[in-house]
């Protein structure tokens, strides 16, 4: 399942990070590679983009991008993003 497929209120683990050269370098530099928790906090109104919570922070990275990061889809947890609310 790839990032982009996860509803609000729906996380997991990151397994790969797709793409080549330059998008998939600013992805890794985002903070998105494999093994990190990832938690889908909200969408905008028309669907893109999306706002994530990991490694303690929130990012917003559009629908496109969110689709070449691969996931495992894990239960409802906020704690493991370090961020609550």
């Amino acid at each position: 399942m790839t990032l982009d497929q996860i509803k609000p209120g729906n996380g997991g683990t990151i397994t790969a990070v797709r793409g080549e050269g330059a998008l998939r370098r600013r992805l890794l530099d985002m903070g998105l590679t494999p093994k990190t928790k990832v938690f889908v906090k909200k969408t905008a109104p028309m669907g893109d983009p999306i706002e994530l919570a990991l490694r303690g922070y929130m990012l917003s990275i559009r629908k496109d991008d969110a689709a070449n990061i691969e996931i495992e889809v894990t239960a409802d947890d906020t704690s493991a993003t370090g961020i609550s609310g």
